[in-house]
């Protein structure tokens, strides 16, 4: 990940919850016609063991 997206990233955090769903909504249409390749296994795999690990860290904060 390039230091301009996690820049995004973290600017996107600081949005408030509205401004958050106008902001996904407006990058879902840009990339809607996008011809992104499918993901592989792997990469299918890795994204979601992130998601997941990520996941127990916000759990474990609620404990």
């Amino acid at each position: 990940m390039t230091a301009l997206v996690k820049e995004l990233l973290n600017t996107f955090d600081q949005l408030t919850d509205s401004e958050q769903l106008d902001l996904v909504v407006e990058i879902l249409k840009r990339t809607s016609d996008l011809n992104f390749p499918p993901l592989s296994d792997e990469d299918l795999v890795i994204n979601a063991e992130g998601l997941f690990l990520e996941l127990d860290e916000q759990e474990a904060l609620y404990e």
